[in-house]
């Protein structure tokens, strides 16, 4: 084991949570702490918020209280920050000028459409029109439409890894895997910022463009003091998160085709061709950390699995209880969360036999649920990957929870054989791996530990979920 010198503490924030990870220069974590995140209040400076927004200041308050508790005297060299895509701040004369729009937020009225009129075409910035405000372009037309005395007051924009960037050093910055995360902002071919952010003025605010392991600088030192930090500590100007964790795998192959899963589950396929995408299915153009183009497809995986366990225990999900989910001819048929994913529009129901339940998850036997959860997902991440990939024969390398379900791992074999499944067993998540390895690019080496290949099920099993998906996945006659 490595002692804590020259340590990296990793922040981590996800839509649901957010994570504070220390990491030693030998990759091993030291000390962690989490907590769950919730939307912000509506007062703002003695003002009602007309949207739903980010609860920053809750972060930062937890920020103050949880990094010394953490660090408790060890030596940090390095801040490597990732978060969750689809959210800005605004920044004035005096720090934030307006907190950071919740993406879950629908409050944009006839703006939606004002804006589906006017922003460039998919094939310029590979960015769909999707649900709520998960366009992130979209937040910043209603706030410079709905708001503009507020706009007025911005200096600068920038991503919400660099706010957090920008917070401990006082340095703003943008960067690329952030603007160019279904944003309506970038041009992931031109490598520009798109043609409907200049001709708005919005390109014109966004702060200085630096790539995601640049050093902005010293944490500033009344907050280092504050927070216990020493006085060399360089913070990274940081990435989008499910880029952090693409960014661990490129170090290896720069045709890595990863799935990351949580909230989202995303599959991302680096060097497969980005022409031929669908947006109308939530496919679009990620942008990698070193401005390569990304085709991705993704859906609310978490959601619909916490949906379709309705309270069950995920870890009731094994073998057994997927033969037996096959043999009573239980099926999920997608989708059970409205935020993005391939099947838009579509309202999922649960059939057994090809009999609609009308109870839904309900129906299903409690030790069941998470078996049906887990092949759910299984399916409609094979379809994502196959859709995305081309003639790709990479590897997928699953990440996240559902890397460890071992009713996922089978149907995801069966599903994608012959291609090759691997897991990452590593004890640290890949966005916070990748953030680490950050710190440490571009001369950050290949980080091989973890990586495990899964078998694919014996052929009967197999080809009983082959069956089964082909089924889930077509909703005629349902």
């Amino acid at each position: 084991m490595q002692d804590s010198a020259g340590s990296t503490l990793v922040l981590d924030i996800g839509k649901s949570n957010a994570k504070l990870v220390l990491i030693d220069a030998g990759g091993e974590v030291r000390a962690r702490a989490q907590r769950a995140n919730a939307p912000g209040p509506s007062q703002w400076r003695g003002q009602t918020l007309p949207y739903l927004c980010l609860g920053v200041a809750a972060l930062e308050t937890w920020l103050a209280e949880a990094i010394p508790a953490l660090v408790q005297g060890r030596h940090v060299e390095r801040i490597s920050i990732t978060t969750h895509g689809a959210a800005f701040c605004a920044l004035g004369a005096d720090g934030l000028a307006l907190p950071p729009v919740d993406y879950e937020w629908d409050g944009y009225g006839e703006e939606r459409a004002r804006f589906a009129a006017e922003v460039d075409a998919f094939e310029h910035n590979g960015s769909p029109l999707l649900p709520q405000g998960l366009t992130a372009g979209l937040q910043l037309h209603w706030l410079q439409r709905c708001l503009p005395q507020a706009w007025q007051q911005i200096r600068a924009w920038v991503p919400y890894p660099q706010y957090w960037a920008w917070w401990f050093s006082g340095v703003m910055a943008s960067e690329v895997s952030s603007l160019g995360c279904h944003t309506a902002l970038w041009s992931p071919r031109r490598g520009a910022f798109s043609d409907w952010a200049c001709k708005r003025g919005i390109a014109d605010l966004f702060a200085p463009l630096r790539p995601a392991w640049d050093v902005l600088g010293g944490v500033q030192p009344a907050l280092a003091r504050r927070l216990d930090l020493p006085d060399d500590v360089q913070v990274h100007v940081g990435s989008h998160d499910s880029n952090a964790c693409l960014a661990r795998y490129l170090c290896r192959a720069k045709d890595a085709t990863v799935l990351s899963t949580g909230t989202w589950t995303i599959a991302m396929a680096s060097g497969a061709p980005t022409a031929g995408l669908d947006d109308r299915h939530d496919q679009l153009v990620n942008v990698a950390v070193n401005g390569a183009p990304v085709p991705t497809a993704r859906f609310m995986g978490g959601r619909e699995f916490a949906a379709l366990c309705a309270g069950a225990d995920p870890g009731l999900a094994d073998e057994q209880s997927l033969r037996r989910l096959l043999a009573e001819g239980w099926v999920a048929h997608p989708a059970f969360v409205s935020s993005g994913g391939p099947f838009i529009g579509r309202e999922g129901v649960v059939s057994r036999q090809g009999q609609v339940c009308p109870q839904g998850p309900l129906a299903v036997p409690t030790a069941l649920r998470p078996a049906l959860a887990s092949l759910y997902c299984a399916e409609v991440s094979a379809l994502l990957l196959q859709q995305i990939s081309g003639a790709s024969k990479a590897d997928v390398i699953v990440e996240g929870p559902l890397a460890d379900n071992p009713v996922f791992g089978l149907a995801l074999a069966a599903l994608l054989a012959p291609r090759r499944l691997c897991r990452s067993s590593d004890p640290v998540e890949g966005t916070a791996r990748g953030a680490w390895l950050l710190g440490r690019w571009p001369n950050a080496a290949a980080w091989q530990a973890g990586i495990d290949v899964l078998a694919e099920p014996e052929p009967p099993l197999a080809r009983l979920i082959c069956g089964h998906a082909a089924e889930a996945l077509d909703d005629k006659g349902l």
